[in-house]
């Protein structure tokens, strides 16, 4: 159990400004606590910050000493902090996400990136040991991408992305861990190694081509039919405990 901590304190840590600023809230009453809310007007109210229940400018959270969430990432956004041409996928999320301290970054980091044509699950923390291990080919998570292909599948096609295709930039075959046509022009495609557009290269090397991409499973968490384009959602205890257990 966490010790107990001022409510500035707790509200700095869960990304709402400074600790000046989170004190501002307070004391204006834009602070409440508990389920039915109670606004509070002490900002040095000291608290058990874990499963901690507060009201912000009447937004209901509950306190995570990490964060991780899930986005349903839309098309025509760009997972990065400084984007080109298209928004990021940050925007997509409330400002204390993004402004969470802590580690070499402030706010919630994506676990590695999907293109910005590219819809489906994408997973952020800013847990950095559980980036590094949904991102590391070492531990072979598996990612499931639903491809629209622009030409109907083959059987060597599926054969020959089970057995490995060379890609330009390395000697190494990359193989597909699963490999399945859903129809004609529909290819459920397992993985578990990222490389940059390694889903479009590796159907180009056999002679196809990705029309449309979709992540829809990340290690046994899969994207939720309720969960729309552009809306998120905090991982359960226990999707956090399937991500991480060890293989």
């Amino acid at each position: 159990m966490l010790a107990t901590m001022q409510l500035q304190e707790i509200l700095y840590s869960q990304g709402f400004g400074t600790r000046r600023v989170c004190s501002g809230l307070v004391e204006q009453g834009w602070v409440a606590l508990g389920e039915p809310a109670q606004i509070c007007r002490d900002p040095w109210l000291e608290c058990e910050p874990e499963g901690l229940v507060f009201w912000v400018q009447g937004q209901r959270w509950t306190h995570q000493r990490l964060a991780y969430l899930m986005l349903h990432k839309p098309a025509g956004y760009e997972c990065s902090q400084k984007p080109g041409a298209w928004p990021s996928v940050y925007s997509l999320l409330p400002s204390p996400l993004r402004q969470r301290p802590g580690g070499a970054a402030s706010g919630v980091q994506a676990v590695g990136r999907l293109d910005q044509d590219t819809t489906g699950l994408l997973l952020l923390s800013d847990d950095g040991a559980f980036i590094h291990r949904m991102a590391s080919p070492r531990h072979h998570v598996p990612k499931v991408y639903e491809l629209t292909c622009k030409h109907p599948l083959q059987a060597d096609q599926i054969e020959r992305l089970l057995q490995g295709v060379v890609l330009d930039d390395d000697p190494k075959p990359v193989r597909a861990a699963a490999c399945e046509a859903v129809d004609a022009h529909h290819l459920r495609l397992t993985l578990t190694e990222g490389k940059y557009h390694q889903v479009k290269r590796m159907l180009a090397a056999v002679g196809n081509r990705v029309e449309a991409l979709h992540r829809s499973r990340i290690g046994p968490v899969s994207l939720p039919d309720d969960l729309k384009p552009g809306e998120w959602r905090w991982l359960t205890p226990e999707q956090v405990a399937g991500l991480t257990a060890k293989t």
